[in-house]
């Protein structure tokens, strides 16, 4: 299985839609996107997602399904440094790195900050589930902190090959169907990676930067028995952008992005 997480171009948050280098970055992206083999998409309800996506399904002649459960984070949290209310991936470097329960992927919604307002917690819980429900509809069953692959042929792959094992590369699978492809937001991207690779949410989101457009491939390795874990094969590409001579958008981030 191949899952694309898309976040959606730079936004207009007043319009809830793209501004004018938003617009341009979606058909740059659209262009890249329009030659997949892409099984599904799925998209946020919320309008600088679906602008993003209607590039791409437009040229593509495709639909998307509005999925509810993948609009945005609304919620916020009290900043215990500033006092100011703050989204759940902006908060101090030296208060929040200091609460263990941050390193924890399921106790970190317990933490001091985040328990301040359940309703991150909530929201968090809702991605996940309804992940694993879509993921269940592909036959990906999550155990515990894996998946099973329902009625899957199974194998068993100790190493990865290396370049002179060409019979050994031939028996890896292709990995490309389903291909699912899913236009968000970077609260919800940084949800959904935190659930599939067992990472706690507030480490990832501090520590990683999805810029506006970018794509982020995982695929799930299928190699013992029935078992079925996501790897990130890329987080927040942008190569379209930089292709097309469009600078990758500061959208997101405390420092200005690296443009190469």
């Amino acid at each position: 299985m191949r899952l694309i997480l898309i976040r959606h171009a730079e936004p207009d948050y007043v319009r809830d839609s793209l501004t004018e280098k938003g617009w341009r970055e979606a058909e740059l992206l659209s262009e890249r996107v329009s030659g997949w083999d892409v099984t599904e998409f799925f998209c946020s309800p919320l309008g600088r997602a679906k602008d993003t996506a209607s590039k791409t399904l437009k040229k593509m002649n495709r639909t998307a399904v509005t999925a509810d459960w993948l609009s945005e984070f609304s919620c916020q949290v009290k900043n215990p440094v500033t006092g100011q209310m703050t989204s759940p991936w902006e908060y101090i470097p030296s208060d929040w790195t200091s609460d263990p329960l941050m390193y924890d992927s399921e106790a970190w919604t317990n933490s001091e900050i985040c328990s301040s307002n359940p309703e991150v917690g909530r929201k968090y819980r809702l991605i996940c589930r309804e992940m694993d429900r879509m993921l269940e509809t592909y036959g990906y069953i999550r155990d515990k902190n894996i998946y099973r692959v329902r009625g899957k042929k199974e194998q068993y792959i100790i190493h990865t090959p290396a370049p002179d094992e060409p019979e050994k590369m031939e028996m890896l699978p292709e990995g490309n169907e389903p291909c699912i492809v899913i236009f968000a937001h970077f609260g919800v991207i940084s949800s959904i990676l935190s659930h599939l690779l067992n990472i706690p949410f507030v480490l990832l989101a501090h520590a990683a930067f999805f810029p506006a457009s970018s794509v982020t491939v995982l695929s799930a390795e299928e190699r013992w028995g029935n078992e079925a874990y996501f790897r990130a094969q890329c987080t927040g590409d942008v190569h379209h952008l930089l292709a097309g001579g469009e600078p990758i958008s500061p959208a997101g981030s405390f420092v200005k992005p690296f443009q190469a």
